[in-house]
């Protein structure tokens, strides 16, 4: 019971405990979900969710939000193999992803200066550069599906970490695109937790003007942190087309929803001051698990959108709730005294 209730004390141990409960739940019906097989197609599906996720994070934990990632995702991506393709000129699979990285930082950049350099909303600006970037993107790059891709790129996808039948036969397989989640959250953990930047986001997030009157620079840090998202945000594009094996200017839309859900379902906080990167792949696991149980299931699409919509509002006022829960309990127990 004390393992229980200390990991029903953190977001990320409410995430775990709902992710095995409803993995048991679905086991319940179908006992070749609760496999290894499953898993592994589990974690190729979330991801892209997943680097996407670990953008929104920094975002959220600064007391902002980002509405635009898919767009500078989408646009990164396809740039990148209209230029290349453009110029016929050999490219390795790390130079896709330098490149689609570089563009997305520049586009988050754009969003940096807005909000950070102006201090614009941070709503209001990522959801007219969301606008922005796919109507530059379909006006000035292209509207056409790139399908001829280079010979590296289709070896790269077709390269596996693992690979297994489930029980019904099926190949599951994780591809090597996998290691790009692993060094973006490697990388994004070590900068929140182990660097004077990542503590200065908290604070920002904690109290805007607490941290200016400790002597951070809101502005500059701002524009950093959407550098950054942006450059998250390139990798994920490039992760999709490899997985894919083509370039849809179109793809990525509609994500945004899954992304945020499973970030504040990983213990981030509207409000800011929050968020892990542990909880933040949980989260993306667990919207995964729940989208794909629902579509096995023939759940209809709209039904999918109902429960995100719900997984949201419960991940924003269960860390509230639990907050008050645990307040109240400590006047009790000073009241006891």
């Amino acid at each position: 019971m004390r393992l229980v209730s200390n990991a029903l004390a953190s977001p990320q141990g409410v995430v775990l405990i709902a992710a095995i409960l409803f993995a048991l739940v679905i086991g319940g019906f179908n006992p070749d979900f609760l496999s290894l097989a499953t898993l592994v197609d589990l974690m190729r599906n979330s991801l892209v969710t997943g680097i996407f996720a670990l953008g929104v994070m920094m975002v959220l934990a600064s007391g902002g939000i980002d509405v635009s990632f898919t767009a500078i995702g989408a646009f990164a991506m396809y740039t990148t193999m209209t230029l290349v393709l453009g110029i016929d000129i050999p490219m390795p699979v790390l130079g896709l992803f330098v490149i689609s990285a570089l563009i997305g930082a520049s586009l988050g950049l754009v969003n940096g200066l807005l909000i950070g350099g102006l201090g614009l909303p941070t709503l209001i600006v990522t959801l007219g550069t969301l606008s922005l970037f796919r109507g530059a993107l379909l006006t000035f790059v292209g509207t056409t599906y790139i399908t001829t891709v280079p010979r590296n790129v289709i070896s790269f996808a077709r390269t596996m970490i693992v690979r297994m039948e489930n029980a019904v036969g099926q190949l599951v397989s994780l591809p090597l695109s996998f290691v790009v989640l692993i060094l973006a959250a490697l990388a994004v953990g070590v900068l929140m937790n182990l660097t004077r930047f990542g503590r200065t986001i908290y604070a920002i997030g904690g109290s805007e003007e607490g941290a200016r009157r400790i002597g951070i620079n809101v502005s500059r840090v701002k524009i950093w942190i959407y550098v950054i998202a942006g450059t998250i945000a390139g990798l994920a594009g490039m992760t999709h087309m490899t997985l894919s094996r083509m370039a849809n200017p179109f793809d990525l839309v509609g994500i945004e929803l899954n992304v945020i859900a499973a970030v504040v379902l990983g213990g981030a906080r509207i409000s800011g001051g929050h968020g892990t990167v542990v909880g933040t792949l949980l989260g993306a696991l667990v919207i995964t698990m729940i989208n794909t149980s629902l579509i096995s299931a023939g759940v209809p699409s709209y039904w999918q959108k109902v429960v995100v919509g719900i997984l949201i509002i419960l991940g924003t006022g269960l860390p509230i709730v639990i907050d008050r829960f645990a307040k109240h309990r400590e006047r009790l127990a000073r009241a006891a005294v």
